[in-house]
């Protein structure tokens, strides 16, 4: 991101990341099986053919506490016959009636859930998991650290609960009681008085007491907690996280006709590989999920999106005035994040799949701020090609080191571009890449005869010896990993381009 910025630099006026949507969810663990449903109904005193009965009474006493907190807030309870934008209709409520704090409306609503039904056993009836459609209740609060919040809770057991906040409100209250000047339009900041005093303020958001928080909430919508369910208590998880890079632009006139571009290059350049190496993926026969590039043009601008399974990367204008790209995660569970784990009956510290649990939020940041830099990395090409193409012209070139000569390389040549192209691949951005990784991609039919494989790291390590004495490409400390360099994405992707769209146009147009 830092390429991206310094390129830019006379445009930009600064930029804030931050946590934007986050959804929390509890879950009541003793009641998240069919078997703990079961020990749950035996403890109540009640056989499993009485649980529907028993299911039911319980829904009633939330539907009839949401209706008295409603009454006792003098705010309006709503249900809801279809789909509307809630959010929306929650803000709409909270203006027209003047609040700033507090319960703003309670909204119900029919939807499908995870639950549970009885169903026929050998010997006995048995409660398995089912999903069903249940009434669900939509508290709206202005809360008045988190801002416009609501919580949602299902009336059918197993009673989860949503909360889902917004980064940016939160970050609006702590500029306030900082006194940081700022100027925001929905969930954005078109202006910041002190941008790394609110950077600082903005990485809090993760590390605040996550857990109490939430217990507070869920316990005002869930008067249960003081009968059946007395003694438990909700497992928070992620259920999604939208982190957001935002840099600020002078004008909309500034930023107008770079967007284009950027717009342009990530339709034209990222490949489906690219794609799922900003995404923390690697594309290989077992990959099963789909690799979708999704372009928008909405009344507020164009938005392109790329989706890898359930997480996705995607970069707009908002308002003009700022560049936003946001890295949405709902599966956590495809990046390798280094952590404790157990590994062959034994604790280790090493690569294992990220988790959802709450106390985990900080990674969620680590890795979507992580994906969001590559994303912009990869777009600092784009717009000004001038350093590119002298980076191309000096790389052509012959070059000493060591009392040793190193050839160039030729944009034209298929062998080079191909060398290129698996140095780029878009799994190697989070972790780099090694020798076999790059033989693998140019020699896919290669003999596993040890000569032969020795003979190709060979000549493997003195292509990459040639890209790393120009300063291309670099070793990763303590490993036999290397990273492709800041020129090394400049040179290299401008070679592709330039391979891919101007000579073998030409030679097309020629043949012709």
């Amino acid at each position: 991101m830092d390429t991206f910025i310094q390129k830019f630099a006379a445009k930009v006026t600064g930029k804030i990341e931050s946590f934007d949507r986050v959804i929390f969810k509890g879950h009541l663990m003793r009641l998240a099986y069919a078997d703990g449903m079961e020990k749950f109904v035996a403890q109540q005193g009640l056989r499993i053919a009485d649980f529907g009965r028993f299911a039911q009474t319980q829904s009633e006493r939330l539907v009839l506490h949401a209706k008295s907190v409603a009454a006792k807030h003098r705010r309006p309870y709503q249900y809801l016959p279809r789909k509307i934008r809630k959010d929306d209709e929650a803000r709409r409520i909270a203006e027209r009636d003047g609040i700033r704090q507090g319960l703003v409306c309670v909204f119900s609503e029919l939807e499908c859930c995870p639950s549970f039904k009885i169903a026929f056993g050998q010997d006995r009836p048995r409660i398995q998991f089912a999903r069903r459609k249940c009434l669900c209740l939509y508290y709206y609060f202005l809360h008045p650290e988190l801002g416009l919040i609501h919580v949602r809770l299902q009336t059918w057991l197993p009673f989860v609960v949503q909360v889902a906040v917004n980064g940016h409100d939160w970050l609006a209250a702590q500029m306030k009681g900082a006194r940081i000047s700022f100027e925001q339009v929905d969930n954005a900041f078109v202006k910041i008085g002190n941008f790394a005093k609110a950077q600082r303020l903005a990485d809090d958001f993760c590390r605040l007491d996550w857990p109490t928080k939430l217990a507070k909430l869920a316990a005002f919508v869930n008067p249960l907690f003081n009968s059946v369910l007395k003694g438990q208590q909700y497992y928070w998880t992620v259920d999604q996280a939208e982190f957001a890079t935002d840099i600020l632009f002078q004008s909309r006139q500034t930023l107008a006709p770079l967007y284009r571009e950027l717009i342009k290059h990530a339709l034209l350049c990222f490949s489906a590989q690219d794609v799922l190496g900003f995404l923390g993926k690697k594309l290989t026969g077992n990959f099963k999920a789909d690799v979708l590039k999704d372009f928008k043009t909405r009344v507020e601008g164009m938005r392109i999106k790329h989706r890898v399974g359930r997480n996705w990367i995607k970069m707009y204008d908002k308002f003009g005035l700022l560049l936003r790209i946001e890295t949405v995660i709902n599966d956590p569970y495809v990046f390798l994040i280094r952590r404790h784990g157990v590994r062959k009956g034994k604790r280790v510290i090493g690569w294992f799949p990220m988790t959802k649990g709450v106390t985990g939020l900080p990674r969620f940041a680590q890795v979507a701020r992580s994906a969001n830099h590559h994303y912009l990395a990869a777009l600092s090409v784009a717009d000004d090609p001038a350093p590119a193409q002298e980076l191309l012209r000096l790389c052509t070139r012959r070059v000493q080191h060591d009392q040793r000569s190193y050839r160039g390389f030729n944009p034209a040549a298929s062998e080079d571009i191909a060398l290129f192209k698996a140095i780029l691949q878009g799994q190697h951005h989070l972790h780099g890449f090694r020798n076999t990784h790059v033989r693998a991609a140019l020699y896919p039919n290669a003999s596993a005869h040890p000569i032969d494989t020795r003979r190709l790291a060979g000549r493997v390590r003195r292509q990459l010896k040639r890209l790393h004495v120009r300063g291309l490409i670099a070793r990763i400390p303590h490993s036999r990993r290397w990273r492709v360099t800041d020129n090394g994405h400049a040179f290299l992707g401008m070679a592709i381009k330039h391979h891919d769209e101007i000579y073998l146009t030409t030679l097309r147009a020629n043949a012709a």
